[in-house]
């Protein structure tokens, strides 16, 4: 029996070859779209749309007769909400901010006050707030001064920076800049049915007399003059004075509402925040539900009578105040300086952790692939030299391709880090997919040229140093996820070198990485100890794919943890179509084609129905279960806070697919010991997640000098914070809490 298996190890170069193109793909995507965002940047600067994930907000404008003394003008934000995504009224409630407009107008206009819509009671748990989701005009009446005179251009120039807080469960503020050129003469009314809904939802003014008496930590509310059609309705009553009222008390429990004759009154508690007693409290009122024509709300301002207690300012405390103290005498972390001295340690690190990156765990199925390229070629040194040089310069040249991308995207603006492709869920199922097709082939179920035409086969990776150079970008590709000792802080030092400097850094790595296979390829010396080529290498390759098939199970674990177990679910559905539309077309004559097309029609059919919940972010850990752990959620302000308090915290900055975090949970975190000594010595456990994009968490770790994961920090109040090595240890942790 003869084996071949040069021809049969192409597919893997083939699936390499496929995994190079979509690298290759995603960079220009993600360029593109980095492009894209900064040309939308540059449009919110000197255009009037700002868009975001969440809201679309666009400065529009209503000057029907042109920009006149003495005729109306409106401006507005038009917002558009994305589904269960609000903004805020003027009192946000329980939480919240209002939106704010900030004007630079041109001489002769001066803007008033946004005139509110009546907004909606939006119920988050516990909390009770005020906003609007869907679509949303905040219009704004301008003056035009009797001296007006229309510049020589025709067209005004109407800038307005708008700020917002936009929220789920989760809340994100945002803001935008905008500018509009308003036509002085002629009508601009495109957005006449905007203003006409806007100005409809106004509540309408109260001649009646209105009073809010207070009685004890309670306001009894009475409004006089509504309409007599709303007699004996249920109103809703919305404060405009913030901390003035419980807004999420429910009705019948918390408040009470009634009748008396032509006088609505509403019994309220008073807020547990609430300041001192204004002498007047504006309310809107509403009737549920709104009426099918005139105002749907009505405004009064109501005589407050009495005064109430202000809640009690909580003070600090003596040891309260001394660890503020402390902790503002503390030099916040700053990243090491990028001297020469600096440079040449980064470099260093770079070269050292690239060679420790080959004993990582995600690098093991290519480290199984390249014994057995060397066994393949057996004493042909030429062709085993030259296989060693394609592949060091395949790991050159992708470390160089993705640190180059690393560094352009985060010069455009981007919040990345080492490792961010994985925290995209479609490169995720993508190489999920690859690594299936991996797997099956070396599992013997395929081979590419049964399955291609046969002038394709035949024409694809001839030459063994192109099937060497490709493996050498995959091993890249499934190595970039762990950060080996020393990788950690030579890239945080090369995210802010300059980019020449900053990319021989990575070349280092790459240099690191390919060193050991590269001095065994020009050193038979290091590979006599394999046996020669025979029927053990059929075996070994057969057995490769289960590392092959572990890696698709690891990465349908972090796909889970970063869409949900439908997410997951969806992935392992559509990973055995794949594998059914791979068996078909190995099939013969016409049974291929027939079975084929079925299952790939299949295939299309899932993909189009559950490819979406792949992408689709999982949902947000419930407060219960967060708080029934150990580990709580990291944000920058929960550490100040403990600190400010005196309590040390540990901070675990990981990612579900970083394997080398994994590791350490299971062999030093998750210790009972370990544990132990957290608890003993009050330290609070926060945990960064960066399995999906965070700036937050990616401003931080640049902070500390490192732009990947894992990083494991310890705070103490007054004292720097002590980052600790990669690769933890029980007695590194221990001997870092024995400092305290």
């Amino acid at each position: 029996m003869t084996y071949r298996l040069s021809s049969r190890f192409r597919p893997l170069a083939f699936a390499a070859w496929l995994l190079a193109l979509a690298l290759l793909t995603l960079g220009a995507a993600q360029s593109s779209f980095a492009q894209i965002q900064l040309l939308g940047s540059s449009q919110a600067a000197s255009g009037a749309v700002v868009t975001t994930p969440r809201v679309r907000a666009e400065l529009v404008a209503h000057a029907p007769d042109g920009v006149t003394p003495g005729q109306p003008l409106w401006l507005g934000l038009l917002i558009t909400h994305q589904p269960e995504w609000h903004t805020y009224w003027k009192n946000a409630g329980d939480s919240g901010l209002a939106t704010q407009l900030q004007w630079q107008l041109p001489a002769g206009l001066e803007a008033g006050e946004i005139d509110w819509p009546l907004p909606k009671i939006i119920r988050v748990g516990p909390l009770a707030n005020y906003g609007y989701e869907d679509q949303l005009l905040l219009p704004v009446p301008f003056k035009v001064a009797p001296d007006f005179q229309a510049p020589a251009g025709e067209a005004l120039t109407i800038r307005v920076h708008a700020s917002w807080l936009v929220c789920r469960v989760e809340c994100i503020p945002e803001e935008g800049d905008f500018t509009l050129q308003l036509p002085v003469r002629g009508a601009t009314a495109l957005h006449a049915p905007a203003f006409a809904a806007a100005q409809a939802r106004q509540p309408a003014a109260l001649s009646g007399r209105s009073t809010a008496k207070v009685d004890g930590a309670r306001l009894q509310v009475r409004i006089q003059g509504l309409p007599a059609a709303l007699q004996g309705q249920n109103l809703v009553l919305f404060p405009e004075t913030p901390e003035v009222l419980e807004h999420a008390a429910l009705p019948g429990s918390g408040w009470t509402q009634a009748w008396d004759g032509a006088d609505w009154t509403a019994d309220w508690p008073l807020s547990a925040m609430r300041g001192e007693t204004p002498k007047e409290l504006p309310f809107v009122v509403a009737p549920v539900p709104a009426p099918a024509s005139g105002p749907v709300a009505w405004r009064t301002v109501a005589t407050v009578e009495g005064q109430w207690d202000s809640a009690p300012v909580a003070g600090v405390s003596p040891a309260l105040a001394a660890a503020l103290a402390a902790n503002a005498q503390q030099a916040p972390a700053t990243p090491p300086a990028a001297g020469s001295a600096g440079f040449w340690m980064a470099l260093l690190g770079g070269l050292v952790g690239g060679l420790i990156l080959n004993l990582m765990p995600c690098v093991f199925p290519v480290l199984a692939i390249k014994i057995v390229g060397f066994a393949r070629h057996g004493q042909d040194r030429r062709m085993l030299r030259l296989g060693g040089l394609a592949y060091g310069a395949g790991v050159l040249l992708s470390f160089l391709a993705l640190g180059g991308l690393l560094l352009a995207l985060r010069a455009a603006g981007e919040q990345l880090g080492w490792g961010f492709q994985l925290q995209s869920p479609g490169l995720v199922a993508a190489m999920a997919v690859l690594f299936t097709l991996l797997g099956l082939n070396l599992a013997g179920m395929f081979e590419f040229g049964r399955m291609l035409p046969q002038r394709w086969a035949g024409a694809h990776l001839r030459h063994p140093a192109a099937e060497a150079f490709l493996s050498g970008v995959l091993a890249v590709a499934i190595a970039s996820p762990c950060t080996a000792p020393f990788m950690g802080a030579s890239l945080g030092l090369a995210i802010d070198m300059p980019a020449a400097q900053a990319l021989t850094v990575f070349a280092a790595l790459g240099v690191g990485m390919a060193l050991p296979y590269v001095l065994a390829s020009w050193m038979p010396a290091l590979v006599r100890w394999l046996p020669r080529p025979g029927a053990w290498m059929d075996t070994f390759r057969r057995a490769m794919a289960f590392p092959m098939f572990a890696t698709v199970a690891w990465l349908v674990w972090v796909l889970g943890q970063q869409s949900g177990i439908d997410g997951a679910g969806a992935l392992l559905v559509l990973l055995v179509a794949l594998s059914a539309l791979v068996w078909a077309f190995t099939l013969a004559g016409r049974t291929r084609w027939l079975v084929g097309s079925l299952v790939l029609l299949g295939t299309l059919w899932l993909g189009n129905a559950i490819g979406p919940l792949i992408t689709r972010a999982a949902a947000v850990q419930s407060a219960a279960t967060a708080s029934a752990s150990e580990w709580q959620p990291w944000s920058a302000e929960r550490v100040s806070s403990l600190m400010a308090a005196g309590t040390p915290v540990f901070v675990d900055f990981t990612a579900a697919w970083c394997v080398t975090c994994q590791v350490n949970k299971h062999t030093t975190l998750n210790r009972e010991d370990v544990r132990a000594g957290f608890a003993a010595r009050g330290v609070a456990l926060l945990r960064a997640d960066w399995t999906r994009r965070d700036p937050a968490i990616t401003q931080a770790l640049a902070a500390l000098g490192r732009s990947g994961v894992p990083v494991y920090v310890l705070y103490a109040p007054g004292r720097p914070p002590h980052v600790m090595t990669e690769l933890l240890s029980p007695a590194e942790v221990h001997d870092a809490l024995k400092t305290l």
